[in-house]
């Protein structure tokens, strides 16, 4: 019920699960002290805030590199919002936010190409279908 909005009222959750509001209380604290739940977050709708675009960079890298040196440098560049070590194609998986799509070739042009040791390859994304959390099962307690 958390993951769908992590500010419901424990009293409702507790409600709905015929727990007592000290039970739902007592077991999310218990999922926050053991990492399960690592926090509460407030999500901004990109578009609303001007970030029309979104796009996943891959980079692929053309000489060994530290690569913690590199991800922090990409760290700095306060449009990418991910960044992913990977397998396959791609050293590195990284989702940008963008106002447009001329942003976002300077965000790659002036930004990444100037700290990428390789190169990059974009996917613009239409729109996002769906996002969510990972199941919490029961199987895994």
């Amino acid at each position: 019920m958390l993951t769908a909005n992590a500010r419901k009222p424990f009293l409702e959750i507790a409600r709905e699960c015929n727990v007592s509001g000290a039970a739902v209380h007592q077991r999310i604290q218990k999922l926050t002290s053991s990492g399960v739940i690592r926090g509460f977050e407030s999500l901004v709708d990109p578009s609303a805030v001007g970030y029309d675009t979104c796009a996943y960079v891959g980079v692929l890298l053309s000489t060994p590199t530290d690569v913690d040196k590199l991800v922090d440098k990409i760290r700095e560049v306060p449009e990418v919002v991910e960044c992913h070590c990977t397998t396959g194609k791609y050293d590195l998986m990284l989702k940008i936010y963008a106002r447009n799509n001329e942003h976002l070739l300077g965000i790659i042009s002036h930004n990444l190409q100037r700290i990428v040791p390789g190169r990059t390859e974009t996917l613009i994304s239409f729109r996002e279908e769906f996002k969510r959390q990972p199941a919490i099962l029961e199987e895994n307690f």
